[in-house]
């Protein structure tokens, strides 16, 4: 018998069930990436990104359509990691937006969203590449949209699209030479057919082990036998979470801290965006949860009973203080003018931060190589600077799509994205900052700089591989540069002078070396004096990075 159309319960199991077969399969996708370096993580960005959307799903109870699509949206866009995460994310919203009207979804219905999904993806991308998760999605929108004209029986058209998309991917090494020479197919575009492999799984009705994914709501209740209970006012610790329906205007965060201040005390009421959170002390929690629902669903329900007899004074009295002291920061933080710009830095290691803080960053995002910020991190970092422009330096290029993504999700300060790929071009771009220019000036003046900086990162190889005409076996040292692997050896040392005599020459003024948690200082000012002696034209400046999986990490300018 045909299956024409299904419901939200079907939708909701198929994206879980697509959720928790990426997070089964990231290893193996992190293993396809072409450079076979230990930080590769497409399999890992891609599961944090829908596994956020996925908790999301799981905190709803009996959701519509619309609930099940903005629950997939907003988690997914705002725990958003590293390139292939931020896509998946746009793939989902776009998808989303398709069918988040509808009751049930029929062929045309899937149809539309796969090529909604694809056309909002390509338009996050600011250069599309051939050959990627783009490429597969684009696959999946035209077959799609061919069975919608052949066949209204999902039955017949799933199976198709999947094949179709397993031969799209099965050709992005044609399209991409590095993949051809690496051996492997995309990464991005292996974690999309994941996806869609676990969400078929769940449409015939196979078994799944939904374990990864726990749910993050459902009230829990701690009990506690109590005998004087006489000094506490408000007896339950109640937070929670709103997904608003609507926009939540600073009319309705007065009107609801009114009520919550009738009910209880400790309120804390914090909007951001379409998501509102709450905690409040009160005696009656079900008042405050059944005020809440009025302007969205819930998620992430915690009610805690205080009345503890030993110990409830000192945790009573050690909240107040806490509660005062945040209160006070905050009416300081909104007493205090902001100041024209400020600055976000994403680092990977102490020295590294210390550096960047000496520099004048407001905040260090700590994640940078070995994990991916979230668009979610970010937000949380400029929420933290009290600044009319910030900037933003990614350090990496795997991040600067999901500080594109803060970005756009930012209405009251004013973001500029310094698209910075490496530490190196961090520090340069932190460097020439002007306090006294305007955010205009300082941009097109950081954006110069950093063209200006040449950067090598020293680590190993973590399988074997064929790349950039080079053989590497699994142990071997790379450095590699801006553009690709440049020498490949078994000393780290050796490895780096030799990625050095390609990075140095005649205009080259100053090398700037920065060693690793796994290179003593006495081996890095060792080696220090070897580079003034090969280049005593030029300035060398060492410093502790901190960093890990790098041995090395240097600039030269």
């Amino acid at each position: 018998m045909a299956t024409k159309t299904i419901n939200v319960d079907m939708l909701a199991k198929m994206f879980l069930a697509g959720a928790q077969n990426i997070e089964a399969k990231k290893e193996y996708i992190n293993e396809l990436n072409v450079f076979p370096v230990p930080d590769g993580d497409t399999g890992t960005n891609m599961s944090l990104t829908i596994m956020a959307a996925a908790k999301e799903v799981t905190a709803l109870e009996r959701p519509d359509m619309k609930d099940l699509a903005k629950a997939i949206s907003s988690g997914s866009l705002r725990g958003a990691r590293g390139n292939s995460g931020v896509i998946l994310s746009q793939l989902l919203r776009g998808f989303t937006k398709s069918i988040r009207e509808e009751n049930e979804i029929d062929v045309l219905g899937f149809s539309a969203a796969c090529s909604r999904a694809r056309d909002t993806a390509y338009k996050a991308v600011m250069k599309p590449k051939e050959g990627t998760i783009l490429t597969v999605a684009s696959g999946i929108a035209e077959k799609a949209a061919e069975m919608a004209n052949e066949t209204d029986d999902l039955e017949v058209f799933f199976p198709a699209v999947l094949e179709y998309a397993e031969e799209v991917l099965a050709k992005t090494p044609e399209m991409l030479p590095v993949l051809k020479e690496a051996g492997v197919v995309d990464s991005g575009g292996q974690g999309l057919l994941e996806v869609l492999k676990g969400a078929y799984d769940a449409f015939q009705g196979k078994e799944v082990d939904y374990s990864a994914i726990k749910p993050s709501a459902g009230a829990t209740v701690t009990k506690v036998n109590a005998e004087d209970t006489a000094d506490i006012k408000f007896g339950y610790c109640t937070e929670f979470i709103i997904l608003t329906e609507k926009e939540f205007t600073e009319e309705d965060e007065r009107d609801f801290k009114g009520y919550l201040s009738s009910i209880g005390d400790s309120i804390v009421c914090v909007a951001d965006d379409d998501v509102v959170k709450i905690h409040v002390h009160t005696n009656d929690p079900g008042l405050a949860i059944q005020r809440a629902l009025t302007y969205g669903q819930l998620s992430r329900m915690k009610i805690d009973n205080m009345r503890e007899e030993h110990q409830e004074k000192l945790i009573r009295d050690a909240e107040k203080l806490s509660a005062q002291q945040a209160q006070e920061d905050a009416k300081k933080k909104e007493e205090e003018p902001r100041k024209p710009m400020g600055f976000i830095a994403v680092s990977i290691g102490e020295g590294l931060n210390d550096i960047f803080r000496e520099l004048g960053a407001d905040y260090i995002i700590e994640g940078g190589q070995t994990m991916n910020p979230s668009t979610e991190d970010m937000l949380n970092a400029i929420d933290q600077v009290n600044a009319d422009t910030i900037f933003i330096l990614p350090n990496n290029k795997n991040i600067v799509l999901a500080a594109n993504q803060a970005k756009a999700l930012v209405e009251d300060k004013d973001i500029v994205v310094i698209p910075t790929k490496t530490v190196p071009q961090g520090i340069t771009a932190i460097i020439n900052f002007m306090p006294d220019a305007d955010a205009s000036a300082n941009e097109e003046t950081m954006l110069e700089e950093i063209k200006n900086v040449k950067t090598g990162q020293v680590t190993y190889a973590v399988r074997d591989t064929h790349i950039d005409d080079k053989e590497i076996h699994e142990g071997d040292i790379m450095g590699i540069g801006d553009h690709g692997i440049l020498s490949v050896g078994k000393d780290i040392e050796a490895t780096t002078k030799d990625m050095l005599a390609q990075l140095v020459d005649d205009d080259s003024e100053l090398i700037s070396l920065y060693y690793g948690e796994d290179v003593t200082e006495e081996d890095a000012e060792r080696f220090t004096g070897e580079i003034e002696a090969l280049y005593p034209d030029v300035d060398i400046d060492v410093h502790s990075g901190g960093q890990p999986i790098y041995y090395y990490v240097l600039a030269v300018e």
